[in-house]
C-alpha cells in the first residue's frame, strides 16, 4: 500500500463505486417487492426511501466509533450488509406469506440496511486518508463522485438487467455476493496489515461463510418460493410466474374452480367471475352500435368472451400491459376454457402496452379507431387499481377515440365514495353517466366469510346512455333489465349533491 499509493487509492474508490451500486439495488429491490406484494407504489417508495435515508444518517453517526480500525470495521459492515441485503427479498416474501407482518418487517430490514450503508462513507474516508494524507475537500469530492456514479450504474442495472433477468429474489442474492467480494474482500486484501493474523483469518472466514450462505439461499430460493405460494394459495398451484409487471398465480384443478391471483390479489374466481365480466360488457354493448370495440385490460380473456357473444362485433382491440397474462389465458386449458378461447378469435387483435400510454399514442396517430365501445376492465383504486387508470386524463384520452354515439364502461368497485369520484372524472370530459350495479360478489365462492356487496359500474356517453340488454347476445346470468333499472334508480338517489373532485394525475387521491 505504501509503495503504490495511487493504485491503493483507486482500489478503495472502486470499492466505494461497487458498494454504492449494490446499496441502491437493495433499495430498489425493497421498493419493487413492496409494489408487487402490496401495490400502491407511491406509498411503498416513500416508506423505503424515507426510512433508508434516516437510517443512513444514523449509520454515519455510529461509524464514528469504528474509525480507529477502519479496515476491520469496513469488512464487518460489508459482510453484514451483503448477508442482510442479499437475503432481504426472500426474508420479506416469507414474512408476507407465513406471518403477515410485512410492513413492520420491511421497515425493520430497511432500517438495518440503511444503517450499514450509512457506515460505509466515514470508514472509506478514513481508509483513503490512511493511504495518503490530502486535503479533506478533495478526498470527499473523489469519494462522493465514486459513490454517486456507482449509484447511477446500480439504478440503471436494476430495471434493465437485474429485474428482467433474475427477478427480485435472485437479483438481491447476486448483489449480496458482489457486495461481499468488492467490499470486504478487497479491503481485507488491501489493508491486510491492520488486523491481527487471528482476526484476519476470522474475517476471511466470515466473508467466505457469507458467500456460502448466499449460494445456498440461491439454490433453495425456488423451494422457498414454492412453499410460500402453497401456504398462500393452497396445494393446487398450477402456474406461477413473476413477470416484469406483476406476480401471476393460477390455482385449482383443470376442471375448476380456478382462481387467478395478480400480485396476491384475487382477480378471478371461476364460479363467480361472470358477474363482473357481464356487468362491465353487456349494458355498454346494448346501448348503441358495437362493431368496433376497445378493451383496456382484460388480458384474462373473460370480458372479451362476453364481447364476442354479440353478433354485431367486427373487430376488438385488446390492450394489456403484461403479455404474460394473455399468453397464460391462451395456453392454460382451464383458463382458456373459462374464457371461451376468446383470445384465439380472428376478430381480436392484442397489444402489449400500458393502456394509458397506448391511448395517448393512438389519439395522436389516429390508431385504428374510432371505437363504438371502450371497456376499461381495470380494477378501481379502492380494489388496488392504479389511480392513473381512473384519472381525468385517462378518460379524456379514451373519449378522443369514441365514435359518434360511442360509450365508455368502467369498473367502479364496491365503494360508493370511489364510484362518485370516478363518475366525476368521466363527467369532466363532457360525458353523461349512468351508474348501475350487479348484485353479488365476483369472488364469493373463493373467499371465506360473508360475501362482498354489489359491484358498481359506470356507463358514459355524450348523451345519457340507456341501460338495457341487447337481443343479439345470450341473456346474461347476472343481469336483467329490471336489475339494471332498480340499481341505477337506487344509485342515482344516493348521488351526493356535491360530488367529490375527480381523480387526476396531480390532484386528489
Amino acid at each position: 500500500m505504501r509503495s503504490r499509493p495511487r493504485f491503493a487509492r483507486l482500489t478503495v474508490l472502486l470499492a466505494a463505486f461497487v458498494c454504492a451500486a449494490c446499496g441502491l439495488v437493495y433499495e430498489l429491490e425493497l421498493v419493487a417487492l413492496g409494489d408487487y406484494l402490496l401495490g400502491d407504489t407511491v406509498t411503498q417508495t416513500s416508506v423505503v426511501l424515507s426510512v433508508m435515508v434516516f437510517a443512513m444518517g444514523l449509520g454515519s453517526l455510529l461509524a464514528k466509533r469504528l474509525t480507529s480500525r477502519p479496515a476491520t470495521a469496513f469488512a464487518l459492515v460489508e459482510c453484514a450488509l451483503a448477508l442482510t441485503g442479499g437475503l432481504s427479498v426472500l426474508a420479506l416474501y416469507s414474512c408476507w406469506a407465513w406471518i403477515g407482518r410485512y410492513q413492520a418487517a420491511m421497515v425493520g430490514l430497511t432500517c438495518l440496511i440503511g444503517i450499514l450503508i450509512g457506515a460505509e462513507i466515514p470508514l472509506l474516508m478514513t481508509l483513503i486518508q490512511r493511504i495518503r494524507r490530502e486535503d479533506a475537500g478533495r478526498a470527499v469530492a473523489d469519494l462522493f463522485a465514486a459513490d454517486y456514479v456507482g449509484a447511477l450504474i446500480g439504478g440503471l442495472a436494476f430495471p434493465f438487467l437485474i429485474l428482467p433477468g433474475l427477478g427480485p429474489g435472485d437479483g438481491a442474492l447476486l448483489t449480496g455476493a458482489v457486495n461481499a467480494v468488492a467490499g470486504a474482500a478487497v479491503v481485507l486484501w488491501l489493508f491486510r496489515e491492520e488486523p491481527a493474523p487471528r482476526i484476519r483469518r476470522l474475517l476471511w472466514g466470515g466473508c467466505l461463510l457469507v458467500l456460502a450462505v448466499l449460494a445456498a439461499a440461491a439454490a433453495g430460493s425456488d423451494a422457498v418460493e414454492r412453499a410460500a405460494r402453497h401456504a398462500l394459495y393452497g396445494d393446487q398451484v398450477r402456474y406461477a410466474t413473476r413477470s416484469r409487471y406483476q406476480e401471476i398465480v393460477l390455482t385449482g384443478p383443470a376442471e375448476g374452480p380456478l382462481r387467478l391471483y395478480l400480485d396476491g390479489r384475487l382477480a378471478v374466481c371461476g364460479p363467480d367471475e361472470y358477474r363482473g365480466s357481464e356487468g362491465l360488457v353487456h349494458p355498454a354493448m346494448a346501448a348503441g352500435p358495437d362493431a368496433r370495440v376497445l378493451l383496456l385490460g382484460g388480458g384474462d380473456g373473460l370480458a372479451l368472451r362476453e364481447v364476442l357473444r354479440h353478433r354485431g362485433v367486427r373487430t376488438v382491440r385488446l390492450v394489456d400491459a403484461d403479455p404474460a397474462l394473455p399468453r397464460l389465458a391462451r395456453t392454460d386449458p382451464g383458463l382458456a376454457a373459462l374464457g371461451g378461447r376468446s383470445l384465439d378469435d380472428p376478430r381480436v387483435r392484442t397489444t402489449a402496452a400500458d393502456p394509458m400510454a397506448w391511448l395517448r399514442g393512438a389519439g395522436a396517430s389516429g390508431g385504428d379507431g374510432p371505437y363504438d365501445v371502450v371497456l376499461a376492465d381495470l380494477p378501481a383504486p379502492a380494489d388496488g387499481g392504479p389511480v392513473k387508470f381512473h384519472s381525468q386524463e385517462f378518460y379524456g384520452l379514451a373519449t378522443r377515440l369514441l365514435s359518434p354515439g360511442g360509450r365508455i364502461a368502467v369498473r367502479a368497485g364496491s365503494d360508493l365514495d370511489g364510484l362518485w369520484q370516478i363518475e366525476s372524472g368521466l363527467r369532466t370530459t363532457g360525458l353523461q353517466t349512468a351508474p348501475y350495479a350487479v348484485p353479488g360478489s365476483a369472488t364469493a365462492a373463493c373467499r371465506p366469510g360473508p360475501p362482498d356487496g354489489a359491484q358498481n359500474f359506470l356507463l358514459a356517453a355524450a348523451t345519457r346512455p340507456p341501460l338495457t340488454l341487447a337481443p343479439d347476445a345470450p341473456a346474461p346470468r347476472a343481469l336483467t333489465p329490471d336489475t339494471l333499472h332498480a340499481t341505477t334508480t337506487r344509485l342515482t338517489a344516493l348521488r351526493p349533491a356535491h360530488p367529490p373532485a375527480a381523480l387526476t394525475l396531480l390532484g386528489p387521491r
